[in-house]
């Protein structure tokens, strides 16, 4: 069984390359609460894709990978509803917990946030 076009999560839409988080990292434009913070901007391709900066600060191995595939998977299913064309990097914030309902709700919310600030 394939999944269909809207559960994948392809390529195209992770940042991949350095040159990307660092125009990333180097845009002004941020949101964040009290789980996650988002930085961003926009890019050339129509889509929005995902980054993830996730440092040995939040916990060891497993808690970082933790909150990266429940950042990944919020991200994945509400792709669709997501502002269309930007990068979007997000990190959990210092001292926040791995919680999914909390890192599900603020992925959308955040990218409105930061769109408009863009």
């Amino acid at each position: 069984m394939t999944p269909s076009d809207n559960q994948r999560f392809p390529k195209a839409v992770r940042i991949r390359r350095q040159k990307d988080f660092d125009a990333v990292h180097q845009s002004n434009a941020f949101a964040a609460d009290e789980v996650l913070v988002v930085k961003a901007c926009p890019n050339e391709w129509g889509i929005t894709r995902l980054g993830l900066s996730v440092s040995r600060r939040v916990g060891n191995a497993v808690v970082r990978n933790r909150w990266k595939r429940l950042i990944r998977e919020a991200f994945r299913i509400q792709k669709n509803e997501m502002p269309v064309g930007l990068d979007l990097v997000y990190r959990p914030r210092k001292g926040a917990k791995c919680q999914w309902n909390a890192i599900f709700h603020s992925v959308k919310r955040l990218a409105e946030r930061v769109e408009k600030k863009l």
